[in-house]
């Protein structure tokens, strides 16, 4: 399903997640020749597809949403707009 980025975090090892309008996350590494995506390591480049369409495969399996306490959260969330760099 398609999903607007809302912002940007990084993981515990150090890799780029979206967060997505939906409240579900997706990385978006950048990981030559595997994954290639150049845009994801520039602040400005990042800053730049906020709003921007991902796929959730999340929601296509119809995931519940987790809050950072473990409890389902509604869908209508719109996640984190925080943007680490």
């Amino acid at each position: 399903m398609e999903r607007r980025i809302v912002g940007f975090h990084t993981d515990e090892e150090d890799d780029w997640v979206a967060d997505l309008d939906c409240g579900h996350t997706r990385h978006v590494r950048h990981r030559p020749p595997w994954f290639s995506r150049p845009w994801v390591i520039d602040p400005e480049q990042r800053a730049a597809a906020i709003r921007t369409i991902l796929d959730c495969v999340k929601c296509d399996r119809g995931e519940p949403v987790s809050t950072a306490s473990g409890v389902s959260a509604d869908r209508g969330n719109t996640g984190t707009t925080n943007e680490h760099e």
